[in-house]
């Protein structure tokens, strides 16, 4: 089952059970979808929408805002929106695949650095790039990116 059916059929559930939470973040993924579906025909690239690997960053991407805006929210002194962002942020961690552990990813990168052969800081772009082709959704690139200049430099 492709993500956009998993999304679909979650959303379908949502709205039978009537959990409102659920179904307005289920709402949300699936407009994000939507418009990079709509972004994506208006380049020409329309094969059918975005692929289970643009899903993933899309929802990769939902999950950083909404930690982001958790971590404004709580400074801010506003807990009760910043624990709206968090369960949004556990519903959306339902559609992607488990996160690698710290030393899972370390030995990814010391992979990747091995696979392209980079032997200097110039090849770093290189191996971030065979990263995000094998692990997108997996793994945190913003702290993947410091693990990997720290191997080269």
């Amino acid at each position: 089952m492709d993500m956009r059916d998993r999304v679909s059929a979650a959303l379908k559930d949502a709205m039978r059970a009537k959990e409102a939470d659920r179904l307005s973040t289920l709402r949300l993924i699936n407009a994000a979808i939507k418009d990079k579906d709509i972004a994506a025909r208006g380049t020409g690239d329309d094969e059918g929408g975005v692929s289970n690997e643009g899903i993933l960053a899309i929802l990769g991407r939902m999950v950083k805002q909404r930690q982001e805006s958790a971590r404004a929210y709580e400074e801010g002194g506003r807990l009760e929106l910043a624990e709206k962002e968090l369960s949004e942020i556990k519903i959306i961690e339902e559609f992607l695949p488990k996160q690698l552990s710290e030393e899972e990813a370390e030995a990814a990168v010391d992979t990747a650095i091995a696979e392209v052969g980079a032997d200097s800081i110039r090849d770093m772009g290189k191996v971030m790039a065979a990263l995000k082709a094998k692990y997108t959704g997996r793994m945190d690139f913003g702290k993947a990116g410091p693990m990997v200049k720290d191997r080269l430099g």
